[in-house]
């Protein structure tokens, strides 16, 4: 099992101009991180993705560039298939895409001009569409929501194909995964919530005639150098009331560690680890987590 470690930003972030954000590439290409993440929000303040992460491409040679994720209802997939195709091919074969429906947030759904009943069945087509678009010549397609006549894109990604990664933790979500995804990466989970997850969704998996690699079960794990902030309290008291939040979010370097650890007691391999709290220096918090993880890869 090859356990890597990578690195996220969420939405709430200060690095998104040249200088920061080129600061942060360069260190996590200069210390080896395998890879960079990076979230969307509309009304966020964290950058583009796929903007971002090609300007990383073209500042690294060997870090890989992850959505984490990228949200689906609301985009026409036969521009979003060229322009993943096209980071895919000019970063080398280095795009790592996970994608989702988006935040359950009504200033988000406005933005994306898609409302929350329609999120799913906008989601499953695209991504369908996607995969064809990316592996065949000339598609064709006559859906619910889009109609495409004899397309041929151009340039293909490098990899072939494109593995794809999901989150989500509800039933349904696991489903999907088993039924669409390549990889599931969950994000505000406990070790407990990945063991009992991951069974559900091979088994889906096999009731469609899929596998998925076991090698492609992560966890984005938010962690905090102070506490466990306020909005993410909130967040989790709606969501998951019953849970201590400390069991969702490590504070401190040995807590994360312990956590990953058990991750990978679990068979979780890939890990983004994302800060809650914006530190002062990041070459200084990536030398820190590396000292703290690098040791665990295999």
């Amino acid at each position: 099992m090859k356990v890597r470690i990578g690195f996220g930003l969420g939405t709430h972030t200060s690095a998104n101009e040249s200088g920061p954000f080129g600061s942060l590439v360069d260190a996590l290409e200069g210390l080896r991180f395998d890879s960079l993440w990076l979230s969307e929000r509309l009304t966020g303040d964290a950058p583009d993705p796929l903007a971002a992460l090609a300007f990383a491409a073209g500042r690294t040679r060997r870090l890989k560039l992850g959505t984490s994720v990228l949200v689906l209802p609301g985009r026409n997939p036969v521009v979003l298939a060229k322009e993943m195709a096209s980071l895919d091919r000019l970063s080398g074969g280095r795009f790592l895409p996970a994608v989702g429906l988006g935040a359950l947030a009504p200033a988000e759904h406005r933005a994306f001009g898609v409302r929350r009943e329609e999120r799913s069945a906008w989601f499953d087509e695209a991504l369908g569409l996607l995969r064809r678009l990316w592996t065949e010549d000339h598609v064709t397609h006559d859906g619910p929501r889009f109609a495409v006549d004899d397309v041929t894109l151009r340039p293909q990604p490098i990899q072939q194909p494109i593995d794809v990664w999901l989150g989500g933790q509800a039933p349904s979500e696991l489903r999907r995964v088993g039924r669409l995804g390549d990889g599931w990466l969950p994000s505000f989970c406990t070790v407990d919530d990945v063991a009992a997850g991951w069974p559900m969704i091979e088994a889906t998996a096999a009731q469609h005639g899929r596998t998925i690699d076991p090698e492609h079960l992560g966890a984005l794990i938010a962690y905090s150098r102070t506490g466990v902030p306020d909005r993410v309290r909130a967040l989790l008291a709606r969501r998951r009331p019953e849970l201590d939040p400390r069991l969702v979010v490590p504070v401190g370097l040995d807590e994360l560690r312990s956590r990953v650890e058990g991750f990978v007691a679990v068979g979780a391999s890939k890990f983004v680890v994302l800060p809650l709290d914006e530190p002062t220096s990041w070459d200084d918090e990536l030398r820190s987590l590396a000292e703290a993880l690098f040791d665990l890869q295999t």
